[in-house]
């Protein structure tokens, strides 16, 4: 379990973490989300030791990061794939990691054919791929078969073959009671991963729910409507007291009302109906609801200087 009460960091007159508030639960996975600058890397380096917090405190399974005695037993850590020395093996880089906590050669032999790396353990890390480095960053992070497991964009560089293999890997280590925080930008993919949410916007908590949760909220409740009677069902909704936006002449948005209660209206006026759909939300929509005043910076939309362009050419 990660336990962060009140964690604040604060570099000069800027404060990368603004008195964050959060835990973390063994058997899920958590998703760690925010745009660039909103201070999950911060977070994650307190988490582990590496940045001292201006205030506040985390816990991981009980104790500050340094009070562990063996701390690869109780945390692994995937924060920096790169952080390796570029002339050892892949071998060679998890055994002098092993050496510092007693860890057999014979678990380094397990987490080294766990991630795939059979055919590269003997070749030095220099000549890696991106895709190789991650698994040898995840091999490390799994060498001391610890409870909790911190992983900064794990599919960072993998093919769809290696990002399906991340994705069954942290399900599973969380199905065994384990804590898994999972940061990664592709919200497609945490969809189908995480079981809940952490959001941060400018070094602040902006959500902290579950995935099913935060999708709910984004989607608003909305129900599609078709109807060749689209003029009259839309009278008898407002009747209801539901909000009616008519996006075609047969089609209707509706919110306010639950789906089931509008087929009910719809048979008590005797309207013919042709769709009833409510709608679905996605985590990439909602993240962006979320996010949508706490980025830092904003990139304009390239199409529309096209537009422009091709408008002052008429």
């Amino acid at each position: 379990m990660i336990e962060a009460t009140n964690l604040t960091k604060r570099y000069g007159k800027k404060t990368a973490v603004d008195d964050v508030t959060f835990t973390v639960e063994p058997g899920r996975v958590t998703g760690f989300l925010g745009p660039n600058g909103a201070g999950k890397s911060t977070t994650m380096r307190m988490i582990v030791g590496l940045d001292r917090p201006t205030a506040g405190r985390v816990r991981v399974n009980g104790r500050a990061y340094a009070e562990h005695r063996a701390p690869l037993a109780e945390v692994g850590t995937l924060l920096d794939a790169k952080a390796v020395h570029t002339g050892r093996t892949a071998y060679n880089h998890l055994l002098a990691m092993a050496a510092t906590h007693g860890i057999s050669k014979k678990r380094v032999a397990e987490v080294i054919e766990m991630t795939g790396l059979e055919s590269v353990a003997g070749k030095r890390v220099g000549g890696f791929s991106l895709g190789m480095g991650q698994r040898l960053g995840i091999a490390a992070a799994l060498l001391g078969d610890p409870q909790t497991l911190i992983l900064d964009e794990p599919v960072n560089g993998l093919d769809p073959e290696g990002v399906l293999w991340v994705r069954n890997l942290v399900r599973f280590l969380a199905s065994q009671g384990r804590t898994v925080l999972l940061s990664s930008h592709l919200m497609s993919e945490m969809a189908q991963t995480a079981d809940h949410i952490i959001v941060l916007g400018r070094g602040k908590v902006i959500a902290d729910a579950p995935v099913g949760e935060i999708v709910a909220r984004a989607a608003g409740g909305a129900v599609v409507v078709r109807s060749p009677q689209a003029a009259a069902l839309e009278e008898a909704l407002r009747a209801a007291s539901a909000a009616v936006t008519q996006t075609e002449s047969d089609r209707l948005e509706v919110t306010g009302v639950p789906a089931e209660r509008i087929g009910e209206i719809a048979a008590g006026a005797g309207i013919v109906l042709h769709e009833l759909t409510p709608t679905n939300g996605s985590l990439e929509s909602a993240y962006m609801q979320l996010t949508a005043d706490e980025v830092e910076y904003h990139s304009e939309n390239p199409l529309g200087h096209v537009a422009q362009e091709q408008g002052a050419l008429r």
